[in-house]
């Protein structure tokens, strides 16, 4: 156990971590030079097309220092705010991280954040200035704000540039160094926590867990603390690029275990693994429960898919733990699931890798957040849906989610982000200046206005510089109402929306006109509506496609004309009783991207 090194590299989005576990791989002959490709820790498709880690992946080196052999265990992490419960589950396994941030933008919000995380957890941190090979690297400047940041010693500080592979045995000698193996007992008994699985459509459920205590066996009976269920370990094994099977694995240890498990809800990340006849005395504290900030409905195109999709989910959760959903149905779609994402991009990839993965189209809804409404019976209604909202007389106050948001910026941008800031009804709390043209700005802001367009509109407003993040700030009452959508007098509830008062009116008829371009047209009118209760706001018409009954009628009397007018008229009136509106998926996925 003492020459056992469990680390993770934590930053923010593109400083370079993918590239930096490039260059560890290729240094410590992990991968051979055939299996090197760039970013050959992000195996998704999804992830090398958006240049983004969206998983947490484990891979064992070896490295030699001293004579001595070293195994090193390095989790990747991703960058984007939107995956931070990934974060949170690497550096739970881990006893060292790896800080690194670009030398030529320096400290951005997401590596702070994410150092307190890892602070939170008592991890040992290794600060990395990276891309110190390019002509805009400002070395020096960085290495003040690490100091400032952390308090450490300048010399400790380690150069690299992950591209060309400088500094980069400098950084392996002082993981070696710094970081201190793993506490646990390999004697005691087992002890190890489940970090992530992966389901295999041969093998079953691949669990991957950090052994604390104790030591797995191939053959071993084992059973999982929280659901109870027992197995035989059929295989447990060490994470390279690919996995390799071990007789046992034993405390400090990172590995993977094959048990034949074939059903999704069985395994649990977080859950703890010992064996059934000498168990632990209690279960490792896992990770905290995810937080889902914003919700949505997702339903099958086709309704037979609905058992199809619900099986894509369970195996998707496995993988994803952040993700949560239970059933649901609507009158316009039919049977699908309410989903919590933790903000749009993850509900994006969701969306992308049901498609890639499991051959599932579904129509989303309009995304919004969970809501308390406060009854005048003196109840408390969590509502993630509009059509889950009780009648306007029974509704005392409506309280919203409050989020705190930091924000760093140039000083020169700082004017246009606090205007976007307090246009989205943010409320500012602190302002810091880091360096004389950086600073952080704290907003405390609601979490409805933040899920749509925020992140772009910051990004646009800073040409790239400004960086965001932010955590949950408990609720704050709101003046909201409910939004409907209406098509020939009836509700569309997959269009309707919980929306602040004052947007509501922009809102609806932005909405209306949006539909008029995409709701083709039919035989007879089409009238869309917004309304808020009995209130209609705004209307659009789709005019319908007529023939030209009056052609044959050339001269002769106007009440001909009038005659064959009103004959159309009235078809058209009974087709529009009978007839019913088609919303086609561009316009449920047209209003999800209104700006």
């Amino acid at each position: 156990m003492q020459n056992i090194r469990n680390f993770c590299i934590i930053a923010h989005i593109d400083h370079g971590k993918s590239t930096l576990a490039d260059r560890l791989l290729e240094f410590t002959q992990t991968v051979s030079e055939r299996e090197l490709t760039n970013q050959v820790l992000d195996d998704m498709d999804l992830e090398r097309e958006k240049g983004i880690t969206i998983k947490s992946h484990a891979i064992q080196m070896d490295y030699e220092l001293d004579g001595q052999r070293y195994v090193l265990n390095l989790i990747d992490t991703p960058g984007h705010v939107d995956f931070s419960y990934e974060v949170s589950r690497a550096i739970a396994s881990c006893e060292g991280a790896l800080l690194v941030v670009d030398a030529t933008q320096g400290i951005q919000a997401q590596t702070i954040s994410n150092l307190y995380l890892a602070l939170n957890n008592d991890l040992e941190i290794i600060p990395v200035i990276n891309k110190i090979d390019m002509d805009a690297a400002m070395v020096e400047d960085v290495k003040d704000q690490i100091v400032d940041l952390i308090g450490c010693d300048p010399d400790d500080i380690l150069p690299v540039s992950a591209k060309t592979g400088m500094g980069v045995e400098a950084v392996l000698e002082a993981i070696v160094r710094r970081v201190h193996p793993p506490k646990g007992d390999p004697e005691a008994p087992l002890q190890a926590l489940i970090f992530d699985s992966i389901f295999n459509p041969f093998r079953g459920i691949i669990a991957y867990f950090k052994v604390v205590n104790g030591r797995i066996s191939t053959g071993d009976r084992v059973k999982f603390v929280n659901t109870g269920h027992e197995y035989a370990a059929d295989e447990v094994g060490i994470l390279r690029l690919n996995m390799e099977p071990r007789s046992s694995v034993s405390a400090g240890d990172v590995g993977y275990i094959i048990s034949g498990i074939k059903t999704a809800s069985e395994v649990k990340v977080g859950d703890t693994i010992t064996h059934i006849d000498r168990p632990c005395s209690a279960a490792i504290a896992g990770f905290e429960d995810v937080k889902p900030m914003v919700f949505a409905g997702l339903y099958p195109v086709d309704a037979d898919d609905y058992e199809d999709l619900r099986a894509s989910l369970d195996k998707l959760k496995l993988n994803d733990a952040s993700l949560s959903y239970e059933p649901e149905s609507s009158l316009a779609l039919g049977f699908g699931f309410r989903c919590g994402f933790l903000g749009l991009l993850h509900m994006e990839i969701i969306q992308e890798r049901l498609y890639r993965e499991f051959d599932m189209d579904v129509i989303t809804t309009v995304p919004n957040v969970s809501y308390r409404v406060h009854t005048t019976k003196g109840d408390v209604v969590e509502v993630h849906n509009p059509s889950g909202l009780p009648g306007p007389t029974l509704i005392d106050h409506i309280e919203e989610p409050v989020i705190k948001a930091q924000i760093i910026t140039k000083s020169e941008y700082l004017g246009a982000v606090m205007k976007l800031c307090i246009d989205k009804r943010g409320v500012m709390q602190n302002q810091v200046f880091l360096t004389a043209d950086r600073v952080e700005v704290t907003f405390r802001m609601p979490l409805s206005d933040i899920v749509f367009d925020f992140y772009d509109k910051l990004k646009s407003i800073s040409r790239g510089y400004a960086s965001f993040d932010y955590y949950p700030d408990g609720y704050a009452p709101a003046k909201l109402v409910k939004l409907d959508i209406l098509l020939n007098g009836e509700m569309v509830d997959a269009l309707s929306s919980l929306i602040h008062v004052d947007y509501a009116y922009d809102f609806g008829r932005k909405m209306c006109e949006k539909l008029k371009e995409l709701i083709p047209r039919q035989q007879f009118d089409i009238a869309i509506q917004a309304a808020i209760g009995a209130k209609v706001i705004a209307r659009e018409t789709v005019k319908a496609v007529r023939k030209d009954v009056t052609a044959k009628c050339y001269g002769g009397d106007i009440t001909r004309k009038r005659k064959l007018l009103e004959k159309q008229k009235k078809g058209k009136k009974r087709m529009r009783q009978i007839g019913n509106v088609e919303v086609p998926q561009s316009a449920f996925l047209a209003v999800l991207k209104m700006d």
